[in-house]
């Protein structure tokens, strides 16, 4: 070894620094095995109470147009101006428009010209006849093209060609081409013709529809309302009721029970007013049906909180009566409340800042403002309530903070889990709504409940009561006593599953301390699968709660472990 090798030792290799872990985005969070039972309880009741009250169940997208918002939460509530998550989606291929200037370009030599065509198998864009002998056209549109496009365009022509339907095929026998027509940058680009019955044909043209502004929906009604109007619904004459149950986003700041991924469970009723939606009847209907969800659940204390904010010219009135009393004192408002006051007055009756509060309560009532309508439809809702026994506060105060809302609104608050902002559900009548949407007019009512603040009522409710909310415990945990039991375990486990049991299966490589400690902390009882246990069909079964162990015959283990 020379000096230099002796007195210049190799470097060491740097350590490849660890990556950072992941976690769940702040204000989110996930829901482990040991919380879902609760949520589901929660869920199922819902759907229960729902079902009995003649609701339906709807799913809509969880993300919208950003206008869908805009135009029905109303452009200056907080929810719109600092709490969506919104992005926008680029441009877009414009297949309408390619097939639009293909069949112009076209006119001259096709003809019969049939949108969404049916193969048989699958359908595409645009089947044509032409003036050729025998000679038809399908014709796909796409941005770009690929192998799968083509095959796929392939099979159509071919099936086009031999099927035989009870409506009769006009292109039955003919022979016929596949098309597929793409967007070109550059004109006079040739055509191709990769295969004798298929082309690839290029327009130039630039095909795209410019971006889109889209939000993550921060609630539901206007998304349902959209739905309603979008499907034509109304045109049945009779009333909707919808229930839905799904994840909202708002970016606003977490804090306990407020998350900026959260859950709702919700419903809306409406329809065309021939259908009865504009009753008082349906206020106090959902209403009540809400008591008693909460009843079910057993929530304890809740609290009815009601109001009227009357008609769209009610508003009118009141907002500006409220803008002058507003005007005078303004400048001793918090920020916040100051910008309100200018952009939208009723959100300021919602504020909870603590300094506000004396300003705010001797600002003028909204139920000095109402209409006669108003005044009559807010007395049906009450009387109906009355005549149900279902306890309400009225609170002259209760605006809801979404610009749709008109007459009845009304919030559920609780006096445990949630501390001062103890708001658990809200809702009310959006008369308006669908046409704001640009739908027919459809008078409706819906609400919202928080189902993460929901759950932490009951949490609290039951912690209060020393009452564990974990899941109940598996009715068995089977223990094979060696590898060689692990195949007559898994038959026994499908056996009792069967049953309707609920079952899980150790591993043979197990000790039999890990067995039952496992056993233990998972189900009722233990059942050990040795060799004696598979030759005579007869189990031994431990029960953790009472210490008991018996030999059961198989045929019954299910009987006994019910």
């Amino acid at each position: 070894m020379s000096m230099t090798e002796s007195n210049n030792p190799a470097p060491k290799a740097k350590k490849t620094p660890a990556r950072p872990t992941l976690k769940a985005v702040r204000g989110t969070r996930d829901l482990l095995p040991d919380q879902t039972p609760l949520w589901n309880h929660v869920e199922a009741t819902a759907r229960s109470v729902f079902s009995r009250y003649g609701f339906g169940e709807i799913r809509t997208p969880i993300f919208e147009s950003t206008e869908l918002f805009a135009r029905g939460v109303g452009e200056e509530t907080d929810i719109v101006s600092k709490e969506m998550f919104t992005w926008e989606d680029g441009e877009r291929f414009d297949k309408q428009a390619l097939s639009d200037k293909w069949v112009q370009k076209n006119s001259t030599r096709v003809f019969n010209r049939e949108d969404h065509y049916y193969t048989g198998r699958d359908f595409v864009d645009l089947a044509v006849d032409t003036f050729q002998e025998d000679g038809f056209e399908l014709v796909n549109f796409a941005s770009k093209s690929d192998d799968l496009i083509l095959a796929s365009l392939e099979q159509a022509l071919q099936d086009a060609r031999t099927a035989v339907s009870s409506t009769g095929n006009r292109f039955y026998g003919k022979k016929g081409i596949a098309r597929l027509v793409l967007p070109s940058p550059v004109p006079g680009k040739d055509e191709e013709s990769p295969r004798p019955d298929l082309r690839i044909e290029y327009l130039h043209g630039s095909f795209t529809k410019s971006s889109q502004s889209l939000t993550l929906r921060p609630e539901s009604t206007a998304g349902v309302v959209r739905a309603y109007i979008e499907h034509k619904l109304g045109e049945t004459g009779q009333l909707q009721k919808l229930y839905y149950i799904g994840p909202q986003f708002r970016r606003e700041r977490p804090q306990r029970g407020r998350y900026r991924q959260f859950w709702q469970i919700g419903a809306e009723v409406i329809g065309p007013q021939s259908s009865g939606a504009e009753s008082p009847l349906r206020d106090a209907e959902v209403l009540e049906m809400l008591a008693s969800l909460l009843n079910e659940l057993g929530i304890r204390d809740w609290r009815l909180e009601l109001n009227s904010v009357g008609s769209s010219d009610d508003r009118v009135r009141y907002n500006a009566a409220l803008r002058e009393a507003l005007a005078a004192i303004k400048h001793q408002l918090c920020p916040d409340n100051q910008r309100r006051a200018d952009t939208n007055p009723l959100r300021v009756l919602d504020s909870k800042d603590e300094a506000d509060q004396d300003l705010i309560n001797a600002l003028p009532k909204i139920a000095d403002y109402l209409g006669p309508e108003s005044k009559a439809h807010f007395a049906q809702v009450l009387a109906a309530l009355d005549a149900c026994n279902v306890p309400y506060h009225l609170n002259p105060r209760l605006v809801r903070g979404l610009d749709y809302y008109t007459r009845t609104t009304f919030e559920f608050t609780v006096t445990t889990g949630l501390g001062t902002q103890n708001a658990l559900l809200g809702g009310g009548r959006y008369d308006g709504l669908s046409e704001m949407l640009g739908g027919p007019k459809a008078p409706g009512i819906g609400f919202a409940i928080g189902e993460d603040r929901l759950i932490l009522t009951l949490q609290a409710q039951a912690e209060a009561d020393s009452i564990s909310t974990a899941a109940p415990k598996l009715d068995a945990y089977i223990a094979p006593l060696g590898i060689a039991q692990n195949p007559a375990a898994l038959a026994l486990a499908h056996d009792l599953r069967a049953a309707g049991l609920k079952v899980e299966v150790g591993d043979g490589t197990f000790k039999l301390r890990k067995s039952f400690d496992t056993a233990d902390t998972l189900a009722r009882h233990i059942i050990l699968l040795g060799e004696d246990e598979a030759a005579t069909n007869i189990l031994t079964v431990k029960t953790f709660a009472t210490g008991e162990q018996t030999k059961i015959p198989r045929a019954k283990l299910a009987e006994a472990l019910t």
